[in-house]
C-alpha cells in the first residue's frame, strides 16, 4: 500500500510540476527505483506514464504548428521517430548496472540544463537578427540527437529541444512551444511502443502512476495562475541536485 502511495504521489507532484515548469521525470524515477524496479524498467515505466501528458500538450498547441515552417511537420515526424527509437533502443541495451552509473550525470546534466535553459532561451530570442532558422541538415542533426536523447532518458527534454530551437534560429515563442510538444510526443510515443514491445514496462505501475500524473497535470495547470514559475523552477532544481546526490551514493 505505501508502494502504491508512493507511485502515485510522486505522479501526481509531477503532472502538477509538468503543467507548471516540467521536470517532472526527476520524481518518477526515483520513485520507482525505491519500490524496487530496476532502473532501465523504472525509465521506461515512468517515461510511459507521462505520455498522455506530452500527448494532450501537443493537441493543446496544434494551432501553433499551422502555416509552412521549417523543417516541415512531417520532417520533424521522421526526424522524431527515427531519434526517438534509436534512444530506446540504445537504453534497452544498457544494463541495470551501467545505467545505475549513467543516470546521475544524466540527472545532473538535465538539472543544470532545467536550471539555465530558459536564460540561455531569452537570450537567444533577445539577440536573435533574423526569423529564419539554420541550415537543414543542421536542424535536421539538433532534432535528431534531441530525439535520442529523449528516447533515452527523458528528464529535461523541453528545455532542451527549445534550446536547441533557440540556437536554430527560431524566434517564435508559441510556434517553438509547439514544435516542443509535437516532438516530445511523437518520439516518446515511439519510444515507449519499443519498451513494450520488449516488456520493459511495469503497466500496473505506468497505469497508476498515468492517472495520478492526469490528476496532478489538471491541479498544476488551475494552480498555475497563482505559482510563480521561479519559485516552481528552483524546487524543481533542488530535487534534481537531491535526486542526482542520492544516484551517485548509490552507483559510487
Amino acid at each position: 500500500m505505501l508502494d502504491w502511495a508512493l507511485l502515485g504521489g510522486a505522479a501526481a507532484l509531477a503532472g502538477a510540476l509538468n503543467a507548471v515548469a516540467g521536470g517532472g521525470s526527476f520524481l518518477t524515477l526515483p520513485a520507482l527505483a525505491m519500490v524496487g524496479v530496476p532502473l532501465v524498467s523504472a525509465n521506461a515505466t515512468g517515461t510511459a506514464a507521462l505520455l498522455p501528458g506530452y500527448l494532450a500538450g501537443a493537441w493543446a498547441l496544434r494551432k501553433e504548428l499551422s502555416g509552412p515552417m521549417s523543417p516541415s511537420l512531417l520532417r520533424l515526424g521522421v526526424l522524431s521517430v527515427l531519434g526517438g527509437a534509436a534512444g530506446a533502443a540504445l537504453l534497452l541495451s544498457t544494463s541495470n548496472h551501467a545505467f545505475a552509473r549513467i543516470v546521475p550525470w544524466l540527472l545532473l546534466a538535465a538539472t543544470l540544463l532545467f536550471a539555465i535553459g530558459p536564460g540561455l532561451v531569452r537570450r537567444r530570442l533577445a539577440t536573435a537578427d533574423n526569423h529564419k532558422p539554420r541550415g537543414r541538415w543542421l536542424a535536421d542533426l539538433g532534432i535528431v540527437a534531441v530525439a535520442v536523447y529523449g528516447g533515452y532518458f527523458n528528464g529535461g527534454l523541453g528545455i532542451l529541444l527549445l534550446a536547441v530551437l533557440g540556437a536554430l534560429g527560431h524566434t517564435d515563442m508559441g510556434r517553438m512551444n509547439g514544435i516542443k510538444n509535437f516532438v516530445s510526443a511523437i518520439l516518446t510515443l515511439i519510444a515507449v511502443a519499443i519498451y513494450a514491445a520488449s516488456g520493459a514496462i511495469v503497466w500496473t505501475h505506468a497505469l497508476w502512476m498515468a492517472l495520478g500524473a492526469t490528476v496532478g497535470g489538471y491541479a498544476g495547470g488551475m494552480a498555475a495562475r497563482r505559482l510563480k514559475p521561479e519559485v516552481v523552477r528552483g524546487f524543481v532544481v533542488l530535487t534534481g541536485l537531491a535526486m542526482t546526490a542520492a544516484f551517485l551514493l548509490k552507483a559510487y
